[in-house]
């Protein structure tokens, strides 16, 4: 049996333009998901996060379904433009209402609130004045995260300023497949640096004797499909753009002198002034990691476009491995391997895995008889979803945490990803990653297996 300490953090992972809903409702002002989900073309289906999960109103029956799990701590994400809607100027007090109702109401239940400053909702004034490749938008955040901590430091003590810089950097702004759609890689580069230095800056104004602060990255186990310098150095490149491009500067104080080499290819680092690394390096209370599958790659002979900007001849190459319905391959060993070589490579810090788990095609069964997800039942009858692809994908995982802190890595928690099945970005409402099932007509949630699954998990302390 795979045990964890008595004192291992459980829980679970949403974000808010994902769940929440409620866009224009309380004074919430556009974010550039929603300018980029109402782009025809933009997003699968043409969907949008104006009424997701319903979180914004369901919140008391969703909390009521994390104590009957047992979660331990909650991970959300606060709206930028939910509190200040043209990402500047006073607070939105009903927005901040919204989040304080949500707080108390976690903590009344035993369950500890885990904020996330930002995940991805950039307020749509912001970018219209340049977005991220713009200084001035760090420190509007850093003006953002004070009032922010004003307002529920005395409920909340674990902070997260950022999730995945890197997707909000080289997918929204080199690629353009996420918010605000740009293909500027340039840009990216100058993003990448700002959203570290409004990281560096929110935790200067928010850390105090009872605030713990962090920033959650989205890692991965990186490997060259053979040992010809092609492929070594194509795993060198990725590794650097994926992982040393954050790790270094904020565990080191400085960017990888390799990395920075590639990024000259597409524009110079004039961006990065004096005194920005020391603030980003500033010690971290915790290290939040997301993963969700390794990287194998090789080198190309012809560009390949990509988020990897500086690294045209790379291709991503295929491991042979089983998959998940995103096409992403499962590879448990790779969280191993990954924490294993944080561990040897760079200062301890707390660890905690944010986000792991899985899409696949969930089935709502009536009665014993299979129904399309979409098209659950009206009526009172009782639904169960089998995932037990899901429910292998997070033991595989949780096993690998389990030997990672046996081999002295020291995580201290586990937030599967996600709560609920929610708005899957640029995929729309088809992928579903969430322990519970959501009927998006009736906003009904059943359990699924992997949530019975998770909570004796987490009742037992192990496997």
């Amino acid at each position: 049996m795979s045990t964890f300490d008595p004192g291992f953090l459980w829980g679970a992972a949403t974000s808010s333009y994902q769940i929440e809903g409620a866009v224009a409702e309380d004074g919430r002002g556009p974010s550039v998901w929603d300018t980029f989900a109402a782009t025809p073309g933009a997003v699968r289906g043409g969907d949008t996060g104006a009424v997701a999960a319903d979180h914004y109103h369901r919140f008391p029956e969703d909390i009521a379904l994390m104590a009957q799990l047992g979660l331990r701590a909650y991970r959300f994400s606060l709206a930028w433009s939910r509190i200040q809607p043209t990402g500047s100027g006073p607070v939105n007090q009903r927005g901040l209402d919204f989040y304080r109702r949500l707080t108390d109401t976690l903590l009344d239940h035993g369950i500890q609130p885990w904020p996330t400053l930002y995940h991805w909702d950039l307020p749509q004034p912001l970018e219209d004045a340049g977005g991220w490749p713009v200084r001035d938008t760090a420190e509007r955040f850093a003006e953002y995260a004070a009032l922010t901590h004003e307002a529920l430091g005395d409920r909340i003590t674990h902070w997260t300023t950022l999730n995945e810089p890197w997707c909000s950097a080289f997918l929204g702004y080199a690629t353009g497949r996420h918010a605000p759609g740009r293909r500027e890689p340039a840009a990216a580069v100058r993003a990448a640096h700002h959203l570290l230095l409004a990281h560096g800056l929110a935790a200067e104004a928010i850390r105090d004797d009872d605030s713990h602060v962090g920033i959650t990255l989205n890692l991965t186990h990186v490997t060259p499909l053979t040992t010809e310098p092609a492929d070594l150095d194509a795993a060198r490149r990725i590794d650097g753009m994926q992982n040393r491009l954050f790790l270094d500067p904020l565990l080191r104080g400085a960017y990888p002198d390799d990395v920075l080499d590639d990024l000259r290819e597409v524009t110079d680092t004039g961006h990065i002034q004096d005194g920005d690394l020391k603030r980003i390096g500033a010690p971290l209370d915790h290290l939040g990691i997301n993963y969700y599958a390794p990287m194998l790659v090789a080198g190309s002979t012809a560009p390949v476009q990509s988020a990897y900007v500086g690294s045209p001849l790379v291709r991503v190459a295929d491991g042979g491995r089983p998959k998940t319905a995103m096409g992403w391959e499962i590879d448990e060993r790779g969280l191993l391997d990954l924490l294993l070589r944080l561990k040897a490579d760079y200062p301890a810090v707390p660890l905690y895995i944010t986000e792991n788990g899985a899409a696949f095609d969930d089935v709502v069964e009536q009665d014993g008889v299979a129904g399309a997800v979409r098209g659950a039942v009206r009526g009172a009858v009782r639904q169960v979803v089998h995932d037990a692809d899901r429910i292998a994908y997070l033991d595989g995982h949780l096993r690998s945490c389990a030997r990672a802190i046996g081999q002295g890595v020291p995580l201290k928690g586990y937030f599967v990803w996600s709560l609920l099945d929610n708005f899957e970005w640029s995929f729309g409402y088809g992928p579903r990653f969430g322990i519970v099932h959501v009927d998006y007509a009736t906003q009904r949630r059943t359990l699924k297996d992997s949530a019975h699954w998770y909570a004796e998990v987490i009742r037992c302390g192990g496997l």
